[in-house]
């Protein structure tokens, strides 16, 4: 590790973590450039723990310390900034005092992830990254093996999604669907039933298909407008539908999804 401290707002040292609240430079950055945004030491730790390198560090002085246990022995510059210098880069009060630009590390195949996997939570083009990051903290809380996101979905790695996770995005395997069809195929292969949360007329109740729960089970969550698509009703096995009273019909994704893997994951 190491410590090079930085004044100058615009030394082009700090671009990766420049203008951070831009949308349209984060999309760039993030994705395409084999970057995300780590923020916070919990994070951090959790994403190095889980084998993730950071590029650098950005961090405040009365942070310097924590992050030391944690990137320490990696050949990482750690750039230390005035509190001032990390908001005038970043764009917002770093508040957690530390951010880190990690690289990407390669997505495992759908196969791989399923092989160890009894219970899967997938995510079919959820497009906000608070949900997302909420599912993945779930799924980590609640016992699912593995989670797959479909490709119109936001990205698990996106900072928003990571910090809302808790870092447990770095902590349950995941990778990303390329299309239904051969998701499917691997899913049924591996001997899964595919389980849609979705309303309908033939849906069974939650608790009725927890009594007769398969060994492995593929629950499957739409976005947050249109739930899930003809295409993935089409290939579900079964439908299943929470029920609910108050005139409400349904729950939000993240919360619908923590009900699920909790009813399926309780003894």
């Amino acid at each position: 590790m190491e410590l090079l401290r930085v004044t100058d707002p615009d030394d082009r040292r700090l671009d990766d973590y420049r203008g951070l609240t831009d949308t349209a430079l984060r999309t760039v950055r993030e994705p395409a450039g084999g970057l995300y945004i780590a923020e916070s030491t919990k994070v951090i730790a959790r994403a190095v723990g889980a084998g993730h390198c950071p590029r650098s560090v950005l961090v405040q002085e009365r942070r310097v310390d924590d992050i030391r246990r944690f990137v320490g022995h990696l050949d990482v510059p750690v750039y230390v900034v005035p509190d001032e210098v990390a908001e005038s880069v970043t764009g917002f009060a770093v508040h957690r005092g530390t951010i880190a630009s990690m690289h990407r590390p390669v997505l495992p195949t759908v196969r791989e992830v399923l092989d160890a996997a009894n219970l899967v939570l997938i995510l079919e083009n959820v497009g906000d990254h608070t949900n997302v990051g909420a599912a993945f903290r779930a799924a980590a809380g609640l016992g699912a093996d593995a989670v797959l996101v479909s490709p119109g979905g936001a990205d698990p790695l996106y900072r928003r999604s990571v910090r809302v996770s808790m870092g447990t995005v770095f902590q349950v395997p995941w990778t990303r669907i390329t299309d239904w069809e051969s998701a499917v195929a691997d899913l049924h292969a591996a001997g899964f039933d595919i389980a849609a949360l979705a309303l309908s007329d033939d849906a069974v109740t939650l608790d009725a298909y927890v009594a007769n729960r398969p060994e492995r089970v593929a629950i499957v969550m739409g976005s947050e407008g249109d739930g899930l698509s003809r295409t993935a009703l089409d290939h579900a096995d079964t439908v299943v539908t929470i029920p609910m009273s108050g005139g409400v019909d349904s729950l939000n994704v993240a919360s619908a999804a923590a009900v699920a893997l909790w009813a399926l994951t309780s003894p």
